[in-house]
């Protein structure tokens, strides 16, 4: 039975006041549970959501806590939406301690963002990266601060699917689409993205971690299953194929938002266990841990990444540089 990761309590007694954190799709899964222990350490947490008022559903309990909760618009199906939300962001706040990129969606069917993109790589990928580097200089300005980019198993493959990164057509417009390998590129590239920008960031304070959270009981899984069988039929199962709960979920990304030591492996992958991994040896996890894709740690690969995808999303090439 995998054994689930979690944080040392200590971590948990860290007085946050006066920290800002983003944490994006907070309204639910491990967003919402990032979200309340943050603001229950003091801090200040930007609940970055597609739906408003689900946000401000989902965070109101949080009103008596030691720090607070604030609901802001952001879209990442909207390369405008991402803009609007930082010109929103930094008329209220001059730092940020730490960005979560946590939303994401999963196996959806073929579509397009509204700029055009591959619904996954264009959401998962795409808008966090435009989040990310329109605020790099508030981060760099905030230091130490850290940015977590949750990935997912399936960046190492997935459904028998291999994870690749065809950045020749990652929109699939001359292959067929399929949705598994769609979400399985869009997450590798999270990872390839964390690591490159960790080796931007070097000497700044600003440390970069990417994650898998492991396999939550969350609306995520929609697309691949009904809901129902994942949170109902299968909860008898939930020890031996390691379904977590949004508390449990959210361990791996407070660690590595909290943890002292984790700015020394900035660039790093951390993983909850996860069944689904094909080697058995990566199985339990680790904080951090090797990726078993070896497209991770290919450097030129990652600086294609980089450059395509600050073409894609609009920004100068050379000002996407730390």
């Amino acid at each position: 039975m995998p054994r689930t990761l979690m944080c040392d309590p200590a971590l948990f007694e860290k007085d946050l006041s006066g920290k800002v954190y983003i944490v994006t799709g907070a309204n639910s899964g491990s967003g919402i549970a990032t979200t309340e222990q943050l603001v229950r350490q003091g801090a200040t947490v930007v609940a970055a959501c597609r739906r408003v008022d689900a946000g401000e559903e989902a965070t109101r309990h949080l009103v008596n806590e030691q720090g607070r909760a604030e609901v802001m618009a952001l879209d990442l199906d909207s390369l405008q939406s991402v803009r609007s939300f930082v010109e929103t962001f930094r008329a209220k706040h001059d730092s940020l301690h730490g960005l979560v990129n946590n939303a994401g969606v999963m196996n959806t069917p073929e579509g397009r963002t509204k700029d055009g993109f591959e619904t996954q790589f264009g959401v998962n990928h795409l808008g966090h990266f435009l989040l990310t580097e329109l605020l790099l200089d508030t981060l760099k300005a905030s230091a130490p601060s850290r940015v977590v980019c949750v990935s997912s198993v399936a960046h190492a493959g997935m459904r028998g699917v291999h994870a690749t990164l065809d950045l020749d057509d990652p929109h699939f417009d001359q292959r067929s689409y399929d949705a598994t390998a769609a979400y399985n590129q869009s997450k590798l590239a999270v990872v390839i993205y964390a690591r490159h920008l960790a080796k931007r960031l070097e000497g700044t304070g600003v440390s970069v971690f990417s994650t898998h959270p492991g396999w939550i009981r969350s609306n995520l899984a929609k697309h691949t299953m009904p809901l129902w069988v994942q949170n109902v039929l299968m909860r008898p199962l939930s020890g031996p194929l390691g379904l977590l709960s949004y508390e449990e979920g959210a361990q791996t990304q407070l660690h590595c938002l909290l943890d002292d030591d984790a700015p020394a492996h900035s660039g790093e992958y951390y993983s909850q266990n996860s069944v689904l991994y094909s080697d058995k040896a990566n199985r339990p996890g680790g904080w951090p841990m090797k990726s078993p894709n070896p497209h991770v740690y290919d450097d030129q690969l990652a600086d294609r990444l980089q450059e395509v995808s600050a073409k894609m999303v609009g920004l100068d090439v050379g000002s996407s540089s730390a």
